[in-house]
């Protein structure tokens, strides 16, 4: 049954949507965050013959074939497409390079004169090769599998961009958030609208449900959480909503702890993806009459394998699958996994009955 107040406008027929749209399944559906990546040998093939990490974002063939490498292998219920959170502020003329052992590189923004160098009109140019993509994966996939297209949030694209690259303390960015603010509002307001183009062009190119990816929210106190988190996704989310009915959003609040809830409740995502340190029965408690929630096995046990695995995935299983639920991780997986500790991972959820 479609969940009361479910964006779904129709009732679905792939196992994720259905999750999404507020049915309870068992087995539930399963997806992993970063399913398609460097712990698969033909992932590291096809990304030597790409050449550079974005090289191989922009290339549709590859990033076809990329995506598609998991769900050969395990069978999983969604696919998501394979890009990058970055290509935004790269579409915006950004310089975004990625180092290997370094992680991303930008050319950073601190001050209006480099905000003043951005621009958004070449935004669909640039990400043509993205949209590709996501139409060639809408056909490539199996029927039954589900299509999720994604974004990084405002807050946490905004952090890579102030910083230039990675950060352990987001100094920069608190320092423009908290001294600078209406720089700081300028470049939300910017990414706002490129990533709800972005977004919007995804679904219809053949996207049937969004994440949106906060891997730093956790970094804010509450009321810059509220104000840089909550606020720009929910613009996002009634966007998809009122633009592209029928498209369930997933947010990603990683770290958010008990906000979690504020966010769900204000925000108006259908899903919400859970991190590894949320308490599985608090999250059963208030977050799942109010969404479908996803998550959240930690990465670390799907490298270590054997019967700790098997423990922490029946502790998932326990703990959320009464409701609406979709089987995943608390982050990406790591490239270390095993691709054989995730063949047992999927088995073993498939098999599983609550």
């Amino acid at each position: 049954m479609t969940r009361k107040g479910s964006n779904v406008t129709k009732k679905p027929e792939k196992r994720f949507l259905k999750a999404l749209a507020g049915e309870t399944l068992t087995p539930p559906p399963f997806w992993l965050m970063r399913q398609a990546g460097r712990y698969l040998p033909e992932y590291r093939a096809t990304r030597t013959q790409a050449g550079s990490f974005l090289d191989l974002c922009y290339n549709p063939e590859l990033a076809v074939e990329v995506t598609l490498q998991p769900l050969r292998r395990y069978g999983f219920d969604a696919a998501i497409l394979f890009s990058d959170i970055l290509v935004i502020p790269d579409a915006l003329r950004q310089r975004v390079a990625f180092k290997e052992g370094e992680g991303p590189v930008l050319t950073p923004i601190r001050s209006a004169g480099d905000l003043d160098g951005l621009d958004i009109s070449g935004l669909h140019d640039h990400l043509a090769p993205v949209y590709a993509t996501v139409k060639g994966l809408s056909t490539a996939i199996p029927a039954e599998t589900a299509l999720i297209g994604f974004s990084g949030a405002p807050w946490t694209v905004a952090t890579y961009m102030i910083e230039g690259g990675g950060s352990k303390d987001f100094a920069n960015a608190k320092r423009m958030m908290w001294s600078q603010p209406e720089l700081f509002a300028r470049l939300m307001a910017l990414l706002v609208e490129a990533t709800g183009q972005y977004l919007i062009r995804q679904i219809d190119n053949g996207a049937e449900a969004i994440q949106i990816f906060d891997t730093w929210a956790g970094a804010l106190p509450e009321t810059e959480f509220r104000k840089w988190v909550i606020e720009p996704t929910r613009q996002l989310v009634e966007r998809i909503h009122g633009e592209r009915p029928g498209v369930p959003v997933i947010g990603f609040p990683r770290g958010a702890g008990i906000l979690y809830e504020t966010y769900v409740t204000e925000t108006g995502v259908d899903g919400v993806s859970l991190d590894s340190s949320m308490p599985l029965d608090w999250a059963a408690e208030k977050l799942q009459s109010k969404c479908t929630v996803q998550g959240n096995l930690d990465p670390i046990l799907v490298v270590a394998g054997g019967e700790a695995l098997d423990s922490g995935i029946d502790r998932v299983l326990k703990a959320l699958g009464k409701g609406p639920f979709i089987f995943n991780l608390g982050h990406g997986i790591i490239p270390s996994t095993p691709p054989e500790n995730v063949a047992r991972l999927a088995e073993r959820i498939k098999s599983w009955r609550s």
